[in-house]
């Protein structure tokens, strides 16, 4: 026995002598090839060495690196788990095996090799700034940061490390540091398309666009198969409302990427931007199929205002959805008891949250709010979440007590803020719209929490406890349906007077001979349905036009695709009106071309519908089911014109056309600057807005007294629906 097994054994080791000398040259091939950077002759030729010599370590791991650079995460996934099972103490295996994992998406299956690896060799930079992103990718950013600084001890020039490092950082709001590193990334290697794109994202967070822009055309010119360039190049444009550039480009992302869930959803935004609603909501879908997202989440709640037959419930269901995957989550981990005082006739700490302290619609609703607060009840904190800058920031920092600028602010760092700032009542102005700091809300970092005026439609966050709206807004039959209690004002859109000096026109009709109807509202809430109605009005109203003025239709596609829009619905271009952007000033003088306003549906108007009746317009508006779509019914009733709120299409349109036959003279009405004191149909009399304003005073501190009664055994505060206005 012992004689044949020495014989097998030396017969083995002459046939494993002979392969070697015979696959030397073949492995010398495939090596020379890809050291000379002849990638796809490289794979080929591993491949051929993999047939004659299926556990060649080298070939299997060369040829896994390879296909995990081509995306072709699956096969890279086959070939290095073989490799590593083949040589476990191969610390570049484990690493390329992790590379290949995060490219699958098993980030912490990527971690686990990534740790492996380093247990082999402790200082492997690589390994460990790979490590940084499988971290970042979970959202493990502190961790992530800390494995970019230790790989940046072991070697200061890498420069992945750098361009992680500076991810991570955006990932936090550190917008100026992330810059930092990624300068540094790419003095070290100047045609880094990662790196560039990245600094774009930071820039355009900064809202310096045109640095952002130029960052994003190097990446696409030196990466154009990089989705990642198009991808961030569509967002500076999007916020630029250069809506059709934006699709072209996210088109692009997604060509060079099928699978990239934020080219899906940021297409989803392009859409929406062009009332495109249902493919935008399917975008959204599909982005949320490939990887749940809590800004993807958002932009289909938002977008869902736009949708007609979208009805309370399935609004709320979305919101709910928000929650169960993001917001719950970091409940979950939020810290403990409030430490602040239980009095509660004291005064009382208010902290406002929003991204819009600047010249901005939501800021023109809720500045009377903050301006008409009782300074001997409440303390006024404003925390900035824009590094946008303007007249009206420093109007607000004007009239708030304290001011933070949170626009470089993690959640975290918000978070604690509020509460060493003792914040008793804490209201978000923002709902889910672009920059949103709901995961701070969802910490709860004040023992109570409202939402209002920003968005106004409710959170779906059960750690916000009121919502301020009205019993129009939200009828009584469907209250049930919302997380937060809601809390009556007589109406829960406010409005800033108009600025001085806005001169009004007598009714243009008068001298035109024709009526003109006006929209003065942004192009995705121009449903088809609403398209069809103004259509059948002008059509019943000789000689009548229509003037439509948006930001969106300096853009040609955009404009051509409304206009064609109308066509379907048999009314000719030349009777329809289009004005883009212009200074406000512009924009309020613009209403002295029109006689009468149409108010879009489902999604109503807020601000514009306002800026008409405060500039003599009468509004015709269309009252729906879900909250978006009352918001005009509400304004109209507030302020005594229930008349002019149809409940159909039918009755829109004759109302309207009621309106046009008998169009009100309103030249012997007030100018604008005085028009809060005697123009009591047509305009917001400061007298309701005063007595707004104080009804939200009394209700806070009703909220904050409430509250201090229903402390739970640690302390935390909770929310009661026992004191819901119906």
């Amino acid at each position: 026995m012992s004689n044949s097994a020495g014989q097998r054994a030396f017969q083995n080791a002459r046939l494993q002598k002979r392969q070697k000398a015979e696959l030397g040259p073949l492995l010398a091939r495939a090596l020379q090839l890809h050291k000379a950077g002849l990638l796809p002759e490289a794979k080929t030729a591993f491949r051929e060495l993999l047939e004659v010599a299926p556990n060649q370590f080298i070939a299997l791991h060369l040829l896994g690196a390879l296909e995990s650079e081509a995306k072709n995460y699956r096969q890279a996934e086959v070939l290095l788990s073989r490799a590593v099972a083949l040589d476990p103490r191969s610390a570049e295996a484990h690493m390329s095996l992790g590379v290949a994992l995060n490219g699958l998406k098993r980030h912490n299956e990527a971690r686990e090799s990534y740790r492996k690896a380093l247990a082999l060799r402790p200082n492997y930079a690589l390994a460990l700034s790979n490590l940084g992103n499988a971290s970042a990718a979970l959202e493990l950013y502190q961790e992530a940061l800390e494995s970019y600084d230790k790989a940046l001890a072991i070697d200061g020039r890498l420069s992945e490390a750098h361009n992680g490092r500076g991810w991570a950082l955006c990932r936090v709001r550190a917008y100026d540091e992330a810059i930092a590193s990624l300068n540094r990334a790419l003095s070290i290697k100047p045609d880094y398309a990662s790196a560039l794109s990245t600094r774009a994202v930071a820039l355009r967070e900064l809202q310096r666009f045109d640095e952002a822009m130029a960052d994003c055309n190097r990446a696409i010119a030196l990466a154009p198969d990089d989705a990642n360039g198009w991808l961030w190049r569509a967002s500076i444009l999007l916020l630029t409302r250069q809506v059709a550039e934006a699709l072209s480009d996210c088109e692009k992302a997604l060509a060079a990427d099928p699978g990239f869930s934020q080219a899906h959803s940021l297409l989803g935004q392009c859409l929406a931007a062009l009332g495109r609603v249902d493919e935008a909501l399917a975008s959204f879908d599909r982005a949320l199929d490939i990887e749940p997202d809590q800004s993807t989440i958002s932009s289909k709640i938002f977008t869902l205002d736009f949708m007609a037959d979208a009805s309370v419930a399935q609004h709320q269901q979305a919101r709910h959805v928000w929650w169960e995957q993001i917001g719950a989550k970091i409940a979950s981990a939020a810290a403990g008891p409030h430490e602040n005082g239980r009095d509660p006739d004291r005064r009382l700490v208010l902290g406002y949250v929003s991204s819009d302290f600047h010249t901005h619609s939501a800021a023109f609703i809720f500045k009377p709010v903050l301006q008409h607060h009782d300074r001997a009840q409440f303390e006024i904190v404003c925390y900035a979440c824009s590094p946008r800058t303007d007249a009206t920031t420093r109007e607000f920092q004007g009239i708030a007590d304290r001011w933070r600028d949170a626009s470089q602010w993690s959640d975290d760092r918000l978070a604690a803020q509020i509460r060493a700032d003792g914040v008793d009542i804490l209201i978000d102005l923002s709902g889910h719209t672009s920059g949103n700091r709901l995961g701070v809300f969802a910490r709860k970092p004040a023992p109570v929490q409202a939402h209002g005026w920003g968005h106004g439609t409710g959170t779906g966050l059960p750690t916000i406890d009121y919502l301020f709206s009205d019993p129009v807004a939200i009828p009584a039959a469907v209250r049930h349906l919302f997380a937060e209690t809601i809390v009556d004002l007589p109406c829960f859109v406010t409005l800033a007077p108009l600025p001085a000096g806005i001169a009004r026109a007598p009714t243009p009709a008068l001298a035109n001979g024709f009526i003109t109807f006006g929209v003065f509202n942004r192009i995705s809430k121009i449903s088809n349905e609403a398209v069809g109605v103004w259509s059948r009005i002008l059509e019943r109203v000789p000689g009548s036009r229509l003037l439509i003025k948006d930001t969106a239709l300096d853009a040609q596609l955009v404009r051509d695709n409304l206009l064609a829009r109308f066509a379907a619905c048999r009314l000719p271009a030349e009777r329809v009106d289009l004005l883009g952007a212009t200074s406000r000033d512009e924009h309020l003088a613009t209403f002295n071309r029109v006689d009468i306003g149409l108010d879009p549906f489902p999604q109503n108007g807020g601000v514009s519908t306002w800026e008409a009746l405060q500039m003599g317009v009468p509004v015709v508006a269309k009252l729906g089911h879900s909250l978006p779509s009352r918001a005009a019914g509400s304004i109209l009733t507030a302020l005594g014109l229930p008349e002019w709120v149809a409940d159909s299409d039918e009755a829109y349109v004759e109302i309207a056309i009621s309106c046009a036959a008998n169009c009100p003279d309103r030249s012997g009405l007030p100018p604008p600057a005085t028009q809060s004191h005697t123009c009591k149909r047509w305009t917001m009399p400061i007298a309701r807005c005063g007595n707004a304003i104080a009804t939200t005073a009394a209700d806070l501190r009703l909220a904050y007294a409430f509250n201090s009664t229903v402390l739970n055994s640690a302390g935390r505060i909770t929310s009661s629906s026992s004191t819901s206005s119906e």
